[in-house]
């Protein structure tokens, strides 16, 4: 951008506010006004999943010493292993927040031991006030659901299983 106007403050403004008002932790947008002039905006922020997260990595060095916290950790990466890891986890393709339903009140899309057809609905992930239908990118059937319903998501992070 060559010269600063209000209309881009406010723009910035407003992506500030949709990103507290949606938990989401970065919106980054570019803005093209014409030749050789555009906006590149990034706004971000730390959010509490990823400080618990970060947290929770290293709780068995630092809580050595108490049994409980250390055991817990090991068995709960035996039960499942990293569900970013696995081959049949459907990552979401944006940051927002996921939907298990249509609508509030409605059944979900599909629960654990449902049978999916490759492209059917599965879950939709909300981004900046649009609805985006989050498809099957596999015939097979949901083996685990890993979000809740209206929890903040991040790019890649895995949704559901399906194998």
């Amino acid at each position: 951008m060559t010269k600063q106007n209000d209309a881009d403050v406010a723009f910035i403004q407003a992506l500030a506010e949709l990103l507290s008002a949606n938990e989401l932790t970065e919106l980054e947008v570019m803005r093209e006004y014409g030749d050789n002039d555009s906006l590149n905006v990034r706004v971000s922020r730390a959010a509490p999943q990823v400080v618990q997260t970060v947290a929770a990595a290293p709780a068995p060095v630092a809580a050595a010493p108490a049994a409980a916290p250390a055991a817990a950790a090991p068995a709960a990466a035996s039960d499942a292993g990293d569900p970013a890891n696995d081959p049949n986890a459907v990552p979401s393709p944006m940051v927002g927040t996921a939907y298990l339903a249509a609508e509030p009140g409605a059944a979900p899309f599909v629960k654990v031991g449902d049978k999916v057809s490759e492209g059917q609905t599965v879950l939709i992930v909300e981004a900046m006030k649009t609805m985006n239908h989050i498809p099957a990118p596999k015939s097979g059937t949901v083996k685990r659901v890993l979000v809740d319903d209206g929890t903040p998501v991040e790019f890649g992070a895995p949704l559901m299983i399906i194998e």
